[in-house]
């Protein structure tokens, strides 16, 4: 908590900070580059939350990766701020998903109906809140990859 003045006006202010802080996370050396990507390869995505997804969004390659998966009826998990990738891909409109509850604006306008709950599942796509969720969101899209990519 930080207290302060504003002297021109002789009033107090208090600004709050959460609790929640942003750490490094950890790096490793991909194995492939995004637009050696072939995603007829895969059977599922799982688009991941944080915050790299603000920027990963921006990548045209991530955008044709995410369009295959959607466009081809394939299982996909997003998670946090995941579906800010899959509204850039433009393949969030009609659908309903949860995200990260700040983004509720952002999944609304790219036409997604904004769900706030621990495992959403429309059709193929299941997505979640934050990390607190991860034992529901992963047991849903377990079922979902039993139905749609069963391991032969």
């Amino acid at each position: 908590m930080t207290l302060g003045s504003l002297p021109r006006w002789g009033k107090r202010w208090t600004t709050v900070h959460s609790l929640y802080t942003e750490k490094p996370g950890y790096t490793w050396p991909a194995d492939v580059a995004f637009a050696d990507v072939e995603p007829a390869d895969y059977v599922a995505l799982v688009i991941p939350g944080g915050r790299a997804p603000e920027y990963l969004r921006n990548d045209p390659e991530v955008r044709r990766i995410v369009r295959h998966f959607f466009d081809g009826g394939k299982p996909v998990a997003q998670i946090c701020h995941g579906p800010l990738v899959a509204a850039a891909a433009g393949v969030l409109s009609g659908r309903t998903s949860a995200a990260y509850p700040a983004l509720e604006p952002d999944v609304t306008a790219a036409g997604a109906t904004y769900v706030d709950g621990e495992a959403v599942v429309d059709g193929v796509v299941v997505s979640a809140r934050a990390w607190p969720d991860h034992p529901a969101w992963l047991r849903a899209f377990i079922e979902v990859l039993r139905a749609k990519a069963p391991v032969t």
